[in-house]
């Protein structure tokens, strides 16, 4: 994913000379096609993220459409502060990227992983967050961002992330996007999880059930519309992410049927609240979180849905 966002960035700074790219001393291979005809907006800030982050907001406040672009722990938690004050209390047009989020990391341990991320963007006022599942999601979503001229969150994956959709998918920042429809039950997954997800949905459909299989890309804002149609559609809804059980988009969706008065049963499946460590790959990390389908499956049998 992570080849197809500089693809994508190149691409789009040849149409548009207000794009600018800091990048914290990562990816110079993966940004050279850009430095061949913008190296003055290929910025190398360091390893001084912190820094970077209010760069980007100072270029922004002339002007420009910066991008600002790390491993996800280093362009979340690190400069926080910066993100909070330079970016989004000035509401600066800041595109936060955040590359190998989740736990695409596993074998660096928790210095690397990613599952506060979304707790901490979504906290902050004017902050939009985007996760898409694939490459395509990506491409899709990543000119809109730029034309909503607002603070923005984008979670991506690392690299080898499956395609998700067999054709490409009309997405529209904000919107829910529904793979499948179904009844009686909706699986709402978010960012490079999807293919677990999708093997859920597969599962439930061998059981006899009518699953709906949503790709929630925006979390913040949440696609209402979509949710409210949930309560009058759906006993259960199961959310799906690798992020923190509490925070992410599960702890948003169930957030936002509480504020509603509407009992809807929400089942809300990630990182359990625990660090994790000890791992050699993100398929080893996903285990060891109960992120699998026989894990998922289990759960969901105990409470009565399976």
């Amino acid at each position: 994913m992570r080849n197809a966002f500089a693809k994508v960035l190149t691409e789009l700074a040849k149409q548009d000379s207000r794009l600018l790219l800091y990048y914290a001393d990562i990816g110079n291979r993966l940004f050279n096609p850009l430095k061949e005809f913008a190296a003055d907006r290929t910025i190398n800030a360091g390893i001084a993220e912190a820094n970077m982050a209010s760069m980007a907001a100072g270029s922004a406040m002339m002007g420009h459409k910066p991008f600002i672009y790390t491993i996800t722990p280093f362009t979340t938690a690190r400069n926080f502060e910066q993100i909070k004050i330079d970016i989004a209390y000035q509401n600066q047009p800041v595109i936060i990227v955040g590359t190998g989020s989740g736990l695409s990391y596993a074998n660096l341990g928790p210095t690397h992983h990613s599952f506060e991320d979304i707790a901490l963007m979504r906290s902050l006022p004017n902050m939009n967050i985007v996760c898409p599942a694939d490459a395509d999601e990506l491409e899709i979503l990543m000119p809109q961002l730029i034309a909503l001229n607002k603070p923005c969150y984008f979670r991506i994956g690392k690299k080898n992330e499956p395609q998700v959709h067999p054709s490409r998918p009309d997405l529209k920042f904000g919107k829910a996007h529904v793979m499948h429809q179904g009844e009686q039950i909706a699986i709402i997954a978010t960012g490079t999880i999807m293919p677990l997800a999708q093997a859920l949905y597969g599962k439930l459909a061998e059981c006899g059930l009518s699953p709906e299989l949503v790709s929630l890309h925006t979390v913040k804002p949440l696609d209402k519309e979509y949710l409210n149609g949930c309560m009058s559609r759906f006993k259960h809804v199961i959310t799906l992410e690798e992020h923190n059980v509490n925070g992410g988009m599960g702890s948003a969706v169930l957030e936002y049927f509480n504020d509603q008065n509407h009992q809807i049963a929400v089942h809300r499946f990630g990182i359990p609240d625990h660090f994790i460590d000890q791992v050699h790959s993100p398929d080893d990390a996903r285990e060891k979180a109960g992120l699998t389908l026989d894990a998922i499956s289990k759960s969901l049998t105990e409470r009565g849905v399976l």
